[in-house]
């Protein structure tokens, strides 16, 4: 394995205005990243139920384009666990959920970052 780099964003889509996008650090030289970074969304609590969120990690290259590690999807068409936080999300809406997901190969309907 080549020791790498990691970087992971998140959107919440729909997102017409392109304004949802958070971008995590860059984590340098490792295998395992951790990213441990929160990010506020404003929006109303009666609009989430119709957003997805988005999450994606992306190998890092100085001078290359980022190539594309996995990501999950969290929201009303989700499946299993993924699916069952956003519910647990949407009812506890003061609360912190925290669950751990398995990062798929691929993305349903997601547009690759550059």
């Amino acid at each position: 394995h080549d020791i790498t780099s990691y970087s992971s964003e998140e959107y919440l889509k729909p997102d017409e205005d392109k304004k949802s996008k958070h971008k995590t650090s860059v984590k340098k030289k490792t295998l395992n990243p951790e990213f441990n970074e929160e990010f506020c969304y404003e929006i109303k609590h009666s609009d989430l139920a119709k957003k997805t969120l988005e999450v994606t990690v992306w190998d890092y290259d100085i001078g290359k384009s980022n190539d594309f590690i996995g990501g999950v999807v969290l929201g009303i068409n989700a499946k299993g666990e993924r699916l069952k936080h956003w519910f647990d999300c949407l009812k506890n809406k003061d609360k912190k959920i925290e669950r751990w997901h398995t990062l798929m190969n691929e993305l349903p309907g997601a547009v690759l970052s550059d």
